[in-house]
């Protein structure tokens, strides 16, 4: 296993109501601004070792952010998807970033979506790493693990903080036994991914997420599944700011339709296939994605968008 840097700053951010928000922060402090949204599970340092590198040698400063009942982040249940938005906002201003690009992994994609939709005015591109799609309403699309998580929500409305305490306190003991799982679950994995948790690398980056973020509490992974089984709380059409979606073709926790789906009902949105990845290909692919995303916020800066 290789050693692994802590973030550069490291803290959390009073969000109203008692409540606050854990973050970190990797790469240049004064460059363009993203946020990089966990998945389900994840936490703050959910962030690729060359995306962190990438971020100090191009002056991109990348803030990932705990949600709400894992890390450093205060439990909390919201309402829908775009509630989220206000706590990032209040991170945002409270961090001094107007304006911001914003990626979500997996769970994290519907609050980049939410957010986007929150603040056209200070997010100038949004990147999805295959994201869950809405499971309710008019824009929802069957199948996937969503289809279980329809069937779980109700009882993890109320029994999902004592079961993600149950699961902290297995991580706090579990630390000499965290790496051989996550060799086990990459075993049990599809091919690309398995590939992936192989890399020395992505292996201590996953391990000390886990170990940083879960040790202390485990509730947002139970959370999402109750919030992702509600209507969001926006449409997804009206999110006008440019998305630009990776999905792989061969994933088998958020089928690549549900990507086509999503990007088919937004007005500015691209869809980058991966073929033959799974569920963590974007994060293989994370320097190339974090470009694309730069592109398009030059791209915006030219055309006098921003």
């Amino acid at each position: 296993m290789i050693d692994i840097e802590r973030p550069k700053i490291e803290g959390s951010v009073a969000v109203g109501e008692g409540r606050r928000i854990g973050f970190a922060e990797f790469g240049s402090a004064t460059g363009r601004a993203v946020f990089w949204l966990h998945g389900t599970p994840g936490a703050r340092r959910q962030i690729p070792i060359e995306v962190r590198d990438l971020g100090e040698a191009e002056n991109i400063r990348i803030i990932g952010l705990d949600r709400p009942g894992v890390g450093s982040s205060t439990p909390y249940s919201y309402p829908n998807v775009l509630a989220f938005a206000d706590d990032l906002a209040t991170v945002a201003d409270t961090l001094g970033v107007d304006e911001f690009a914003v990626i979500g992994l997996s769970g994290g994609g519907p609050y980049a979506l939410g957010v986007a939709h929150a603040m056209p005015d200070r997010v100038v591109v949004a990147g999805v790493l295959g994201g869950v799609a809405p499971a309710v309403g008019p824009d929802a699309i069957g199948g996937g693990a969503m289809e279980l998580g329809k069937f779980l929500a109700p009882l993890l409305q109320t029994a999902g903080a004592p079961i993600g305490r149950v699961v902290s306190s297995v991580v706090r003991v579990a630390r000499p036994v965290a790496g051989p799982a996550i060799g086990l679950y990459g075993r049990l994995s599809p091919a690309a991914d398995r590939e992936l948790l192989q890399r020395p690398e992505f292996k201590a980056m996953f391990l000390d997420d886990l170990l940083n973020g879960g040790r202390r509490q485990m509730e947002a992974p139970f959370a999402d599944v109750v919030v992702f089984a509600r209507d969001w709380g926006f449409s997804v059409g009206d999110v006008t700011v440019p998305v630009r979606w990776w999905h792989g073709d061969h994933d088998h926790i958020i089928p690549h339709k549900h990507g086509e789906h999503v990007v088919h009902l937004l007005p500015d949105a691209k869809m980058f296939t991966m073929p033959g990845e799974s569920h963590l290909g974007g994060l293989g692919l994370a320097v190339d994605i974090l470009g694309e995303l730069m592109a398009v916020w030059d791209s915006e800066t030219a055309l006098g968008k921003r």
